[in-house]
């Protein structure tokens, strides 16, 4: 059997050794045996799995305990049970799956709400009453406005008022976190929605600012999505491959 030294390692996947090392510590890859003078010796399986770990990581959706089933995907196959960590990826696909479901309905429901039209200002709401309407939390609500997702007028003893065009504005907002837009993908959109009604909403929602310092995940939800589930089947066809290489 071939066998590598950390550096080889290394040089092979593209990483710095001290990776190699971190994997191990990690449990992303089985512990290699050493040599007397101690240099670890590594072998093909350590390679493939290498290989699994980092497509598994490539994408970070964190939603729902998405990031901690693939984590026990990688240590499940590096500790050679393949069968697990076909179960647990066929889980984790499921899930994308629905995930990206959830992304795209939101999407269906704000454009039906747009489709609407603004409604009439026929309605004035207090933060307390638009909560139990709309079953979001004050918190929430706090937030939001906080982070410019909405601004609410006041009356002159400073109480907030919510119109209907608010209650409209909220229902958006809601149907997209609920299916974990980020607030900056949400703000970007409404921005949009505001100097052109008829944009792309899908597109604007998965296009962040170039000039953005940090981009999420959830700042091109679709788009991560849509790759985790790709690089799902892509461990599936792995984890295939190394179970009748390696057992």
């Amino acid at each position: 059997m071939k066998t590598y030294r950390t550096a080889e390692v290394a040089n092979i996947i593209g990483i710095h050794p001290n990776t190699v090392r971190l994997y191990e510590e990690l449990g992303f890859i089985p512990k290699p045996e050493r040599k007397s003078n101690g240099y670890r010796v590594f072998t093909d399986f350590h390679i493939e799995q290498f290989k699994l770990a980092r497509l598994a990581l490539q994408v970070e959706v964190l939603q729902n305990g998405l990031r901690k089933k693939i984590l026990q995907v990688v240590k499940a196959s590096a500790t050679g049970d393949f069968t697990a960590a076909l179960s647990l990826t066929k889980d984790y696909l499921q899930q994308i799956k629905q995930e990206r479901s959830n992304a795209e309905e939101a999407i269906l429901i704000v454009k039906q709400i747009l489709s609407g039209g603004v409604p009439e200002r026929s309605h004035c709401f207090r933060r307390k009453e638009v909560s139990e309407y709309l079953g979001i939390s004050m918190d929430s609500l706090r937030n939001w406005e906080m982070n410019g997702l909405l601004t609410v007028k006041r009356k002159l003893n400073g109480y907030r008022v919510y119109t209907d065009e608010d209650i409209q504005r909220l229902v958006i907002i809601r149907s997209l976190r609920c299916a974990n837009y980020s607030l900056e993908a949400i703000l970007r959109l409404l921005r949009q929605l505001s100097e052109n009604p008829d944009t792309e909403i899908a597109v604007i929602l998965n296009t962040p600012k170039q000039d953005a310092e940090i981009i999420s995940v959830c700042d091109r939800l679709l788009v991560s999505l849509s790759a985790a589930e790709q690089n799902a089947y892509k461990i599936v066809s792995m984890l295939q491959d190394m179970k009748v290489r390696f057992l």
